[in-house]
């Protein structure tokens, strides 16, 4: 049952995730599940506004200085905040400030928006995975409780069996790919009260266990072109977004990219 006549404008705040890695277009360029939800919502409404303010790397503390003033100003239908997964990642997090910044970005962007959006983000399953739950299960409890005290929605993504699935992961193992986003839009147009298209948390059909050397030989890949310079940037204080601009960094008509 459809619970919402339209919505006219949409902003995105968040980092790599919400940006729309590794969704990739032929240009070089991002999608990700925001600009496919943006697309699907500016088809039922004329005018339809989007932004998209996410750049990757940015740690809850960088959202709320360089984004949540600027997304509160824009006082839009729906607003998507997704952030502080990054920080628990790092190899020392200050969950007591996480929690602290997040209910900051929530206070400021509720009372400016429609309807806020929050997320409990997809888990890719493996032992890296197991290292950091404990942290990332706390950031989810409190979203839910931020959720509950101000009215915001909730997108369950962390309990889906079929975004655990490692065939939903590109290569870099920490990102989507471009059905995983797919799924991820899904999710929040129904949660946004929309008609259902499909049934985003279908699993995928069964697949045979590539050999030991195979995926021996992916490891070895994974940690040449991705683990080393990811922990050479936490060593250094470097991010990926560092001096990266927004996607969409205005509240204008949308635009569908160029596929």
């Amino acid at each position: 049952m459809e619970m919402s006549a339209s919505y006219t404008s949409f902003v995105a705040v968040g980092d790599s995730f919400t940006e729309g890695m590794s969704d990739l277009l032929p240009d070089g360029s991002y999608r990700g599940w925001a600009d496919l939800l943006a697309g699907r919502l500016a088809a039922r409404t004329p005018g339809f506004r989007y932004a998209n303010l996410a750049v990757r790397g940015k740690l809850i503390g960088q959202i709320v200085d360089e984004q949540v003033d600027v997304a509160a100003a824009m006082q839009a239908d729906v607003v998507t905040l997704v952030g502080g997964l990054n920080d628990t990642l790092r190899p020392k997090c200050d969950m007591g400030r996480v929690r602290g910044l997040l209910e900051e970005a929530v206070e400021k962007l509720t009372p400016s928006c429609g309807q806020l959006v929050l997320m409990r983000s997809p888990g890719r399953n493996g032992p890296v995975m197991e290292r950091f739950r404990p942290r990332m299960e706390e950031l989810f409890s409190y979203i839910d409780e931020l959720a509950a005290r101000h009215g915001a929605l909730v997108v369950d993504l962390y309990g889906s069996q079929v975004l655990g699935d490692q065939r939903m992961w590109d290569v870099d193992r920490l990102h989507l790919t471009a059905e995983g986003h797919r799924r991820v839009a899904e999710a929040v147009w129904q949660t946004l009260g929309l008609d259902a298209e499909h049934d985003w948390q279908t699993l995928l059909p069964s697949a045979a266990r590539a050999g030991w050397a195979a995926r021996r030989a992916g490891d070895l890949r994974f940690a040449r072109q991705h683990l080393g310079p990811w922990i050479a940037r936490r060593l250094t204080g470097r991010s990926s977004g560092d001096g990266r601009p927004a996607k969409r960094p205005e509240l204008l008509p949308y635009e569908p990219p160029l596929s």
